[in-house]
C-alpha cells in the first residue's frame, strides 16, 4: 500500500477504481482504513474509493504531542493536495465524521457531499476522555478493549458475529497506544456545536439506535443544526457500517448518487 509524506506525517492510504467521484473514508478512533472493508465492493462499483489511516492509527505514522480535530482535518486536506484531487465524497464515522464536520465548516469547496456517521459535535467530558488516555498510556490497548468493544456493538451482533467481533477487537488492540490517546485529546477538546449549522453542502447523518456512545439526541441535533441535512437510523451500536453493513452501505449509495 502506499503512503504519502506530508511534512512530519506519513499517512498511508488506498486509491482504488476509476469511477468518477472519488469517495473518501475516515475512520473511526481506535480503527484502520480496514473497517471499510464491507463497503468496497458495493460502492466500489459506483466511486474511486479513497481510504486512509488517520494519524496515529493504522500504518500512518504516529507524531509526537496530542492532536487536535483541525489538525486531523489538514491532514485530509494534505492528502487530497498529494493526490492532486480537488473535490471528494467524504464519509466519515465517529472520529472520522468529526473530521467530516470540521472539513464541511471549514473546507466546503472540496467536498460534493458529507456523510456523517455515529459521531457529533461534541462527546464526552474533559475527565473521562481523560481518564480513558492515562488508562491506555499507562496499562496500553488491551486494557480498554472489551469495554470499547461492549460499546461497538449490540450484545445480539456480538453472540451472532463473534468472528467479526473478534476482528473488530483484534484492530483496536493493535492501534498505537500513543496515537489513540492523542486523539482521544482531539476529541476531549473538540467543540464543534455552535459551528455545525454553518455547513451548507449537502449533508446525511447515519446514527444507530443503539448507540451508547452516541445517544440518538447528537444524532439529531447534528441533522437539525445543517440546513437540509437527512437523517438515517440503523439497528446498531456505534460502527454501524459493520453491524448493519448492507444497511449502511445502501443508505451512503443512495444519497451520494441522489
Amino acid at each position: 500500500m502506499p503512503f504519502v509524506d506530508i511534512g512530519e506525517l506519513k499517512t498511508h492510504y488506498a486509491l482504488t477504481g476509476d469511477r468518477e467521484p472519488v469517495l473518501m473514508f475516515s475512520n473511526s478512533l481506535g480503527t484502520d482504513f480496514s473497517m471499510w472493508d464491507p463497503q468496497m465492493e458495493e460502492l466500489g462499483r459506483r466511486f474511486r474509493i479513497l481510504r486512509y489511516d488517520t494519524r496515529g492509527h493504522g500504518r500512518s505514522s504516529v507524531t509526537a504531542g496530542e492532536y487536535t480535530i483541525e489538525q486531523l482535518g489538514c491532514d485530509v486536506l494534505g492528502l487530497l493536495d498529494s493526490l492532486l484531487i480537488e473535490r471528494v465524497h467524504f464519509c466519515g464515522l465517529s472520529m472520522g465524521g468529526m473530521i467530516g464536520i470540521w472539513l464541511g465548516i471549514h473546507a466546503p469547496t472540496r467536498l460534493h457531499r458529507v456523510v456523517l456517521c455515529n459521531t457529533a459535535a461534541r462527546i464526552g467530558t474533559r475527565e473521562v476522555w481523560n481518564a480513558r488516555i492515562a488508562k491506555v498510556r499507562k496499562d496500553g490497548m488491551k486494557s480498554v478493549a472489551a469495554v470499547v468493544i461492549e460499546r461497538w456493538f449490540t450484545p445480539t451482533f456480538r453472540a451472532s458475529f463473534p468472528e467479526k467481533v473478534a476482528r473488530a477487537q483484534q484492530m483496536l488492540e493493535n492501534s498505537p497506544p500513543e496515537g489513540y490517546a492523542s486523539c482521544c485529546a482531539a476529541i476531549r477538546d473538540m467543540d464543534q456545536r455552535e459551528a455545525v449549522a454553518q455547513i451548507k453542502i449537502p449533508t446525511l447523518v447515519i446514527y444507530g439506535g443503539s448507540d451508547s456512545v452516541i445517544p440518538t439526541a447528537e444524532a439529531h441535533f447534528l441533522a437539525e443544526q445543517i440546513p437540509g441535512a437527512a437523517e438515517v437510523e440503523l439497528a446498531a451500536a456505534h460502527l454501524s457500517s459493520v453491524e448493519q453493513a448492507d444497511a449502511f452501505t445502501e443508505a451512503v449509495g443512495k444519497f451520494l448518487s441522489a
